[in-house]
This record gives structure tokens, sequence and C-alpha cells, in this order.
């Protein structure tokens, strides 16, 4: 049997941290899908179709890993997709507490499907797509925080913004 994991999220945009999830995931487990999800209390910055060709981008040298975009809720998808797992990333306690929630509930929703959390390196512990969103938008180096046609794509999502510091 195959043992397929989910590694759900909104990935806006895919950080460092993200992909270090998805890589150690994709060590454990024989297949895993990244699922772009769109949370609608977020504003994203990217569409789904552009988060997802940037993870493509991103995993292309993972053979066991694919991605995804879903619209629904997380345990129908992973119940159409025949996986045992969902995959999280934790990077602090307060991370532990919102994900805590959502595995009981997703446990109520789908008792045969269980959730791994990885906990994060050190290095990514301060990661947030959030951060790295805030960041770029003043032009400031995010090289070190995400890959690099994720720098491209924020680069040209914000290039407005120097347009308009510059008249």
């Amino acid at each position: 049997m195959t043992r397929l994991a989910i590694c759900p999220g909104s990935f806006d945009p895919v950080t460092n941290g993200h992909l270090d999830i998805i890589q150690r995931g994709a060590k454990v487990f024989d297949q895993v899908i990244v699922a772009v999800f769109n949370n609608q209390s977020k504003s994203p910055l990217f569409t789904v179709e552009e988060r997802v060709q940037l993870l493509e981008d991103a995993t292309k040298d993972l053979s066991n890993v694919s991605v995804d975009s879903c619209s629904g809720l997380l345990m129908d998808y992973a119940r159409e997709k025949n996986a045992q797992a969902i995959l999280r990333g934790l990077r602090a306690v307060s991370d532990f507490e919102y994900e805590l929630q959502i595995t009981s509930m997703n446990r109520k929703l789908n008792e045969d499907v269980e959730t791994f959390f990885i906990m994060t390196n050190n290095q990514y512990s301060f990661l947030s797509s959030s951060m790295v969103k805030e960041i770029a938008k003043f032009n400031a180096n995010v090289s070190d925080l995400v890959p690099e046609m994720v720098e491209k794509a924020l680069k040209g999502k914000y290039s407005y913004v120097d347009d308009k510091a510059e008249s």
C-alpha cells in the first residue's frame, strides 16, 4: 500500500520553510501531494494558479511530490485521493494551538486520516508567507527566504511600488 500524505496550505507564496517540510515529508511518505487551498480569511497576493506553478517549479526535483489545488474541505479531498495522512509543519507553540483545533476537527470529519507534524528547522522558525510579502513589498532582500522563482514573482507583483517611489 502506498503511503500518501497531503501537505495542505495557502502557500502565498511558498517559502523555504514550506519546502523544508515538503522535502522532509517526501523522505517519509511514498507520495506527497502539496494541495493549494484558497484561505477565505486571507487576501492572496498570488492566484491559486500562480501558487500551483511556483510550487511545481520549486518541487520539480522531488519525484514523489505532486502539486494540486482544492477549494473544498481538506478531509473530503483526502478521502478522494485515498490519503492516509496530513502533513503539517510547526514553528512555535502558537502554531500548535491552532493546528490542534484543526486536527481535532479533521479527525471528527475523517478518523481514518492521521495528521503528522514536522517541527521546522530552527533557521525557518520565524518565517511566514505574510512576513515575506511584507519584506518584499518594501523591496528588501528575500533571497534567503524563498526559492529564486518566488523572489522574481514577488518583484513582479510589487514592481509598481518602485515605479511610484521614483515619480
